[in-house]
């Protein structure tokens, strides 16, 4: 393929993001092939200029190999201010516009790139009329319309197999990184765990999901079965930082068991969904079994009280958790924000490794991850040790660059540094390292651009109520709250968790039994890792990841997460007889 040149382009629209093939890297225990992203920029004129050895549309993989747009796929590879691209809505299997649309800022550079047509709320009939034609039965379940489980079954294995070709897992984890960013390792990771869930329900596996059961009854003739029932018409709100990995194990599921749905994820990334959608026609999904809707948040909210979806799946704010838990009248699941905590026990030991997976928890993503470490509890044990400088040191190595450190989408930097000032205001805390705002960036102001920032503050300050709510605020960006303990104080510890009200990932860092055995039975994140490796993120599709302590609560990737979230019991008594010969009528009773 001849160069392209770009020099005749303004530095604001020239290419800025060159691949290069590593070897494979462990990411936190997974080893995975990855192509590290080498983005060499500097502020030039408010805008950002790249240098590549081998120019294509915008995007450079490798020494030889270029990245290329997939059959299905509608956005340019070259995807600028200059090239931008388009995300229309799916309804009642038609791609539609709308009457107005929104246009996103490149959260690198601030250019107009990406325009979504969003829906108002004058338009939302067809949505509502689509959801509220499925039947509460569904489009299939354990009685009706069988085949459509090894349907879907086929539709798995071919989009597993399309997703894991590199020209695809590429395109994807490079779109990921156009419109939420994070370093290239990260993206093709959920690129990855997409697929592999996939893979996981390929086959005669959907079926199996739906597996029921049945009892003898009292007499000849009576059985009790149980089934697991589709709602129906359901509705699926997704957030911006898992693109890709959280929409699509959702959908599926709620596919998987027979339920009709209007999916919505937050605007600034549903592109992703969008080619994903397309990908998943190719494979065989029929247009009409999902709606796909971008919209702001009032318009949805009255989508979801006129359409009346039987169960909706929200993912994201707390705030906005609540309100649709009022709004639906509890018909929903729920993953929520977590301020996640970590705890370091009396054993000291692999120091770098535990520093490593401290730095990977609380800010690989910039921070933006719903299983984020939000506040580190340190054993006194630990004083000794070179943790926290590690720490720094390994914070400190991330660099706008690679994207290791990057634009944080839902706050802004004024607001961040805001709330680390009110949290130096308490008696005793003092800022470790970060603080600052990002240096030579490009980053719009309606984003933030924090470096890695950890704030320690005492144990007996984090337990006063008037800073109890200040010190575990959830800030969606590479911030944490670090703290010490003494031996005596683990009961304070605690019940600072247990005073927590959002309870989704946890860490408990020790390989002492007894230990383990205390914290775990006295705490109750629904996702927790335990032992010297334990880690709070991690979401991948072979274990249960959600949250725990609320009857909402949702969870994603497996067997029992699907079947909880996107089915309902049904049981069924057959009682045929016959009815015994010598039966009489019984008196009254």
């Amino acid at each position: 393929m001849a160069k392209k040149s770009h020099s005749g382009l303004p530095r604001t629209q020239r290419p800025f993001f060159r691949l290069s093939h590593t070897c494979s890297s462990a990411l936190h225990g997974s080893c995975i092939l990855v192509r590290s992203l080498t983005i060499s920029i500097s502020k030039h004129l408010g805008g950002i200029t790249a240098r590549a050895h081998r120019a294509t549309s915008g995007f450079f993989l490798g020494s030889s190999r270029t990245l290329h747009s997939p059959s299905f796929a509608t956005v340019p590879v070259d995807l600028s201010g200059s090239q931008p691209a388009e995300v229309n809505n799916l309804v009642q299997g038609q791609w539609k516009t709308s009457s107005s649309s929104n246009w996103l800022l490149d959260p690198l550079n601030g250019d107009p790139f990406i325009k979504v047509a969003e829906v108002q709320e004058s338009e939302i009939k067809p949505f509502v009329d689509s959801l509220s034609r499925c039947p509460k039965h569904g489009l299939h379940n354990p009685l009706r319309a069988q085949e459509r489980y090894l349907l879907f079954g086929e539709i798995s294995a071919k989009s597993a197999q399309i997703l894991g070709q590199p020209q695809v897992s590429e395109y994807f984890a490079w779109l990921i990184q156009r419109v939420s960013p994070k370093s290239f390792a990260q993206a093709l990771a959920e690129v990855t765990v997409t697929q592999k869930f996939l893979e996981n329900f390929s086959g005669d596996q959907v079926r199996f999901l739906a597996r029921s059961f049945a009892v003898p009854g009292n007499h000849l003739g009576q059985q009790s079965h149980g089934y697991r029932w589709p709602y129906g018409p359901v509705a699926i709100i997704t957030p911006f930082n898992f693109p890709l990995e959280i929409p699509v194990l959702q959908l599926m599921g709620a596919l998987y068991m027979g339920n009709k749905p209007t999916i919505k994820v937050d605007s600034k990334v549903s592109i992703v969904m969008e080619q994903m959608l397309r990908l998943l026609h190719d494979c065989g999904l029929p247009k009409e079994d999902v709606d796909f809707i971008n919209s702001d948040g009032k318009t949805m909210n009255k989508l979801l009280i006129e359409a009346k979806p039987q169960m909706t799946l929200f993912t994201g704010s707390s705030r906005v958790a609540e309100k649709l838990a009022v709004d639906l009248k509890g018909r929903i699941k729920l993953e929520d924000a977590g301020f996640d905590w970590k705890i370091l026990g009396p054993d000291v030991q692999e120091v770098d490794y535990v520093a490593w997976v401290c730095d990977q928890d609380a800010y690989a993503c910039s921070g933006q991850k719903c299983s984020a470490q939000s506040i580190l509890f340190i054993h006194e044990n630990w004083t000794a040790s070179e943790l926290l400088s590690k720490m720094q040191h390994l914070a400190e190595r991330r660099t706008l660059q690679d994207l290791t450190i990057g634009p944080v989408l839902t706050f802004t930097t004024e607001s961040m540094l805001e709330h680390l000032d009110s949290l130096l205001k308490i008696p005793g805390s003092k800022l470790l390292f970060g603080g600052q705002e990002l240096e030579n960036h490009s980053i719009p102001k309606i984003y933030g651009a924090l470096k890695p920032t950890a704030v320690f503050v005492p144990l007996e300050e984090i337990l006063k109520p008037h800073n109890f709510e200040l010190a575990t605020k959830e800030i969606f960006g590479p911030f944490q709250i670090v703290t010490y303990y003494k031996h005596d104080q683990l009961t304070e510890v605690l019940d600072v968790c247990e005073r927590m009200h959002a309870h989704l990932t946890a860490a408990v860092v020790s390989n002492d039994p007894l230990f383990l055995q205390e914290v775990l039975g006295k705490s109750v994140n629904g996702t927790t890792y335990a032992g010297i490796r334990a880690r709070t993120t991690g979401a991948p599709q072979n274990h249960w990841f959600g949250p725990a302590g609320d009857p909402r609560g949702a969870g994603i990737g497996t067997p029992e997460a699907i079947k909880l979230v996107w089915s309902s019991h049904r049981e069924v008594i057959l009682d045929i007889g016959p009815v015994p010969r010598n039966w009489e009528l019984p008196p009254p009773s």
